[in-house]
């Protein structure tokens, strides 16, 4: 995982001014001639990471004052166990066990780490630029602009690279604070504020707030993660539009699944645990199964020092991470423990829409074990309006899905297959089911028939320019239909 954080630190550097060199091979050479970008994720990180802490302990204060022993109880877990775990992992990224630094271990003893991080980043930030750096560091990229790829050497100055591990890092530690923190905090304190006749303290609503933009914050993180580590050999960059559409995919879809959960449980208590732990199990097997099944050995690229155990170990927790944000909303990556980078590279859509209708099916049954079992009758809510909202959202998360992928996806002319490709898959499969049932009504064969094919006018893109794969090995492809 190191390795990873190292090699997407070129990714995070902003725009740059193309220089006039173009080497004989047509290498474009970018020369750094702009100010470095702030570093606003670290800033958003911490500020999140601090107003949830803040908010849940003066919560848990409430709670205790009114003798609620059990949601203090769970509140201080939810608190203090992400905290814990982002202490470790930016101490893990920046290697501070055989560095001399004392006070910032210290500071990470008291969970003041990502405080003292977002510090030295600005400082960083502060001093960047108002000096000549001593030497940079090469960088080669592929610049991908409408179907066009021009091989890039990026000019990375000392600055940019340690803002770019902060920022990694940071990145890291928004995911763990999401998925281990805040969405079991926010499920919590709606199951809270349902028990409690809708009893809603200030306080909780400004955590149950606060969870819910982390929450959304992490989601769109993996999906950022996942195309840089994905499509490590581009520069990337999203526009405002694509940001904006994994907003919206995201808070439906986590929204949707965090109301099912907590309906569920206020109606059926004990179940929604079998419910959970299942989920949580089969996900955090699936990998090790799937790795068992190729008969591979550890990866051996998370960290040279480790014994196997301390492997293991590691492997388990980033397992652990994988699974519990699989729970409540799509990884958007898939585990491959015998790879390096423990990240599969294909673009799977069979198993995103196997994800997709198998967690459509799970919530349509929880809501509905919940409009039939529900004792409580609560006012000012329609149950039937409330269970057609909630698959509507749902089905709008999956719509909005569909649209980044197709239209906002910043590698998507590199798919070998996309969206369309794979709709239009499945619907010729059904055509030809029923062709075979009345070959009388099978329409004109287009082998058979005139077509007009519209060439663009610009180069072609040599990998998507290669005739597919045949059938016969279908390990090679990207994905299947």
């Amino acid at each position: 995982m190191c390795e990873v954080a190292v090699e997407e630190q070129e990714r995070e550097i902003g725009d740059l001014e193309q220089s006039s060199l173009v080497g004989g091979n047509g290498l474009v050479v970018v020369s750094n001639h702009r100010p470095v970008h702030p570093p606003l994720s670290v800033v958003l990180a911490t500020v999140l990471y601090c107003a949830e802490f803040i908010t849940a302990a003066f919560l848990c204060k409430k709670y205790h004052n009114n003798d609620d022993v059990i949601w203090t109880g769970f509140t201080i877990v939810f608190m203090l166990v992400p905290a814990l775990l982002i202490q470790l992992t930016l101490t893990f990224i920046h290697r501070d066990l055989g560095r001399d630094r004392p006070l910032v271990l210290f500071l990470h003893l008291l969970l003041l780490g990502p405080v003292i991080r977002c510090l030295e980043a600005l400082l960083v930030y502060s001093k960047a630029g108002k000096k000549e750096e001593p030497y940079v560091t090469l960088s080669r990229k592929i610049s991908l602009k409408k179907g066009h790829q021009t091989p890039m050497e990026l000019e990375i100055g000392q600055s940019e690279r340690m803002l770019a591990t902060h920022r990694n890092a940071f990145k890291r530690t928004a995911v763990i604070q999401a998925f281990l923190g805040s969405t079991p905090q926010l499920t919590l304190q709606l199951y809270a504020t349902i028990n409690e006749k809708y009893n809603l303290l200030p306080v909780r609503l400004a955590l149950m707030i606060i969870t819910l933009i982390s929450i959304i914050y992490g989601a769109v993180v993996c999906n950022v993660l996942a195309i840089q580590i994905r499509y490590d050999d581009y520069k990337v960059r999203l526009r405002p539009v694509a940001y904006l559409c994994m907003i919206i995919w995201r808070g439906l879809e986590i929204a949707t699944r965090v109301a099912a959960l907590v309906l569920f449980s206020s109606a059926l208590t004990y179940w929604v645990i079998l419910v959970g732990v299942a989920n949580l199990l089969f996900f955090f097997f699936l990998p090790w199964v799937e790795f068992w099944a190729k008969k591979g050995s550890l990866a051996e690229g998370v960290e040279k020092n480790f014994s196997k155990l301390g492997t293991t170990v590691v492997l388990c927790m980033f397992t652990l991470l994988y699974a519990c944000i699989n729970v409540f909303c799509w990884s958007a990556v898939q585990l491959d423990l015998t790879h390096r980078e423990l990240i599969e590279r294909r673009q799977a859509w069979g198993r995103l829409a196997m994800y997709y209708s198998g967690r459509f099916v799970e919530n349509f049954l929880l809501i509905t074990l919940w409009y039939f079992f529900k004792t409580d009758f609560y006012e000012y809510v329609c149950p039937p309006l409330l269970v057609a909202q909630l698959l509507v959202f749902y089905c709008l998360s999956v719509l909005f899905m569909l649209l980044f992928y197709q239209f906002c996806h910043p590698c998507r002319r590199l798919f070998v297959y996309n969206v369309h490709d794979c709709l239009h898959c499945v619907c010729c499969r059904r055509g030809r089911l029923q062709s075979r049932r009345n070959p009388a009504d099978m329409p004109p064969s287009y082998s058979t028939a005139a077509t007009m094919v519209l060439m663009s006018e610009g180069p072609l893109d040599p990998q998507n320019s290669q005739p597919p794969n045949p059938p016969s090995q279908p390990g090679e492809q990207e994905t299947n239909c």
